[in-house]
């Protein structure tokens, strides 16, 4: 599984409630952009509309080697996922302060998926709580390395 793009910012920005892993729509240009590793997830999101599931605010760069017919950086692509799987989604997406939001997007054998996660957003406090645990754990393993 080669890792692509990974959306950093959202484990600092929300509290991740549960993953998904689901296909997604690309045009040929896209696919080798992707695989290039030239994509950014940092704002985007998912939205339910008529049904489906889609990923907005993606940016996948055009493809360098592309002539005229390369896609436009921020379109609109489908996500792919069972009936059972998004009718899951629409019910907890539902409910107050949850949102659905891109971890990452990998190679798996030659396919390009996305791991999607239900959220919820962090509050200002909680965000330096976080900061104030990576700067213990990283004093602590520093503290670890000078002693052996």
């Amino acid at each position: 599984m080669k890792v692509l793009s990974t959306n950093k910012k959202a484990f600092f920005d929300y509290e991740i409630i549960d993953s998904l892993e689901v296909g997604i729509v690309l045009l040929g240009t896209e696919v080798k952009s992707a695989k290039e590793g030239k994509v950014n997830l940092k704002d985007s999101f998912v939205k339910i509309m008529n049904g489906e599931a889609y990923l907005l605010n993606c940016h996948i760069s055009p493809y360098s080697h592309g002539n005229i017919t390369n896609h436009d950086p921020t379109r609109t692509r489908k996500l792919l996922l069972h009936k059972k799987e998004l009718n899951k989604l629409i019910g907890k997406s539902k409910e107050k302060g949850l949102t659905l939001i891109p971890l990452k997007m990998y190679l798996k054998g030659n396919k390009i998926k996305v791991e999607i996660a239900l959220a919820k957003g962090k509050k200002i406090y909680d965000k330096r709580e976080s900061i104030k645990k990576k700067d213990i754990s990283r004093e602590i393993k520093r503290e670890l390395k000078n002693r052996f």
